[in-house]
């Protein structure tokens, strides 16, 4: 079986992070068009789909601090309004998945995995394993997590992906959202540039100018996600990080950016 491919859709894309459990459907319908069309011509690529929580998850987690863990006698709820929220949202993805002819299925994390300490100690990787071969698409996405010293956590799609990296050996990992890395806030600031490649030569200098994410975002924005994928290839030489804009899927899939993006390596 060829390694697999894994993307992340960006809840900043799915959703409007500035209004609650608000989804895009028109980005949301374009992106698994563009998905199943590529996959039609590469039948045998083995994809893992995960989406991120957007103005749904990342919405209730900040109300109730969910990612704080069990803190007062409120917490439970956010435990509940967090993977109710999430689950309809990857019901959503699934559901547009299927219309686009492909064999989306759905995997709570929650049900499947635990923490201990903020840390992921298991989700689900055999069952992963098992529909990556038979030839369907997993989809998992960012949720809240039992945790067995602070009671619950919030696990971002990233860190799900980071914990499946070793096992399932994926050879890149997409991420649509976010048109790059840039080298200042482009909302903020009209001359900022993209950032083509990070690497060992200029990963310390890039990540001391990122801030953080555009709308509520509980699990620290493009800095934190950035550091998350340069561990991940320092752990995983092979691995290759994209991260991109939508319309990129196609040539990101295809190994060829064909406009902005940023590729994380190690070298």
């Amino acid at each position: 079986m060829n390694k697999p491919i894994f993307i992340k859709l960006g809840g900043s894309m799915l959703t409007d992070k500035t209004s609650a459990e608000r989804l895009v459907d028109q980005t949301l319908k374009q992106v698994v068009t563009d998905l199943s069309a590529w996959r039609q011509a590469h039948p045998t690529q083995p994809i893992l789909l995960g989406h991120g929580g957007g103005s749904f998850g990342h919405y209730w987690a900040e109300r109730y601090h969910t990612a704080q863990g069990i803190i007062d006698d409120q917490s439970w709820w956010g435990v509940a309004r967090v993977a109710d929220a999430m689950a309809r949202l990857n019901r959503a993805v699934v559901g547009a998945c299927l219309d686009a002819e492909l064999p989306a299925i759905g995997i709570q994390p929650m049900a499947s995995g635990f923490a201990k300490a903020g840390e992921i100690q298991q989700i689900g990787t055999q069952q992963i394993a098992t529909l990556l071969a038979a030839g369907t698409i997993p989809v998992v996405y960012g949720d809240v997590l039992l945790d067995t010293v602070q009671g619950c956590t919030i696990a971002s799609t990233e860190r799900i992906f980071s914990a499946l990296v070793s096992t399932l050996q994926p050879s890149r990992i997409i991420l649509l959202g976010e048109q790059a890395v840039y080298d200042a806030d482009p909302r903020q600031n009209a001359a900022a540039q993209p950032i083509s490649l990070i690497n060992r030569t200029n990963y310390a200098t890039i990540i001391a100018r990122l801030g953080g994410s555009h709308g509520v975002d509980v699990t620290g924005g493009m800095r934190n996600k950035v550091e998350a994928m340069w561990q991940l290839v320092q752990h995983a030489p092979q691995l290759e990080i994209w991260i991109c804009g939508p319309q990129q899927l196609h040539s990101a899939l295809s190994g060829q950016l064909n406009g902005p993006g940023t590729i994380i390596k190690l070298d």
